[in-house]
């Protein structure tokens, strides 16, 4: 544990926008790249950074729907990618790289969260894949257009979630242990938040800074696995699917906010690969089991796990830029 995890006065809060947080950020000749761009707070995070004149690719594992969504929003190009496919991967960062192109601004928004137990690639447990590891491969893939860029920032997006589970050492892909759909939602992200904060301590030395950031509640497309039974019994929704408390839930701007805050302002030194919530550096939490109580996690905000993490992320995908 560090020091990082200490607020700093912001200015901005929970109801915050990107268009609040971005309304002084001129992002003109800056590259940003956003994964799951195209829905949720994703779009939200690529409306606001093409907004402020940024040129954003949106990789997409449905690049004709990426495509649909995203005419007509300025400077912003598609290109196909599927996390879970680490040969996709590595196809589209060569594509990238090819280009000469630097790379300001990378925002890992794509994710999905409590599925049924799925398996990809040599068996992995498909949440540890796609919302991790797909991840942990592309910024390697990418990080010479990454140290490259002029100050780059790299954004994960983890949840308050990550509350659930730390890493799962022995058994991450539910090999052993039964699958349980939440304890591997919040293994995932955890890894996240690991993922950022070792990044932040290798990417140093060429100018490269990661953050960690828990969007808030949102309405989107995320909850496609939940059936409206369970999200009614877990206290988020109506019987008819209205939210049981709209003031709990942001708007996919509010959501996107803490993204675009991570990857534009200028941050303190010491605060590098923090966790943030709400347009700000979070404090360590103190219930882990109140979800309604912000903070981040001991098990999240661990250097020597997000050591481990790292060298096991490395282990698995045989990617390692360092």
């Amino acid at each position: 544990m560090t020091a990082t995890q200490k607020p700093i006065g912001s200015g901005f809060d929970a109801r915050s926008t990107t268009g609040e947080v971005l309304a002084h950020v001129d992002l003109s000749g800056r590259t940003a790249l956003v994964t799951g761009g195209y829905s949720g707070v994703g779009l939200a995070t690529t409306r606001a950074l093409a907004g402020a004149g940024a040129r954003v690719v949106v990789p997409a594992r449905r690049p004709d729907t990426a495509r649909a969504v995203l005419a007509g929003l300025g400077d912003v190009e598609v290109d196909e990618l599927d996390l879970a496919d680490l040969a996709g991967v590595e196809a589209f960062a060569e594509r990238y790289l090819a280009s000469g192109r630097g790379l300001d601004i990378l925002v890992g928004s794509a994710g999905i969260m409590a599925p049924p137990l799925t398996r990809v690639g040599p068996g992995w447990e498909s949440q540890f894949a796609a919302n991790h590891l797909g991840h942990f491969a592309l910024v390697n893939r990418l990080w010479p257009a990454l140290a490259a860029g002029d100050g780059a920032r790299v954004v994960a997006v983890s949840s308050r979630g990550h509350r659930m589970s730390g890493i799962r050492w022995e058994d991450p892909h539910f090999q052993v242990e039964p699958y349980d759909k939440w304890l591997a939602y919040g293994q995932a992200k955890t890894a996240n938040a690991l993922f950022a904060r070792h990044l932040d301590v290798l990417g140093q030395g060429s100018g490269v800074r990661a953050f960690s950031v828990h969007p808030g509640v949102i309405d989107t497309n995320l909850q496609r696995h939940l059936p409206l039974a369970e999200q009614v019994a877990m206290g988020w929704t109506n019987e008819d699917g209205t939210p049981k408390n709209p003031d709990m839930f942001k708007s996919p701007e509010q959501g996107a906010a803490t993204s675009v805050w991570a990857a534009t302002v200028p941050l303190p030194a010491d605060r590098g690969g923090a966790y943030l919530e709400d347009c700000e550096v979070a404090d360590v939490a103190t219930d882990l089991f109140d979800m309604s109580t912000g903070g981040v996690a001991p098990h999240a905000a661990d250097e020597d796990e997000a050591t481990r993490l790292w060298d096991l992320s490395a282990q698995l995908t045989e990617v390692n830029a360092f």
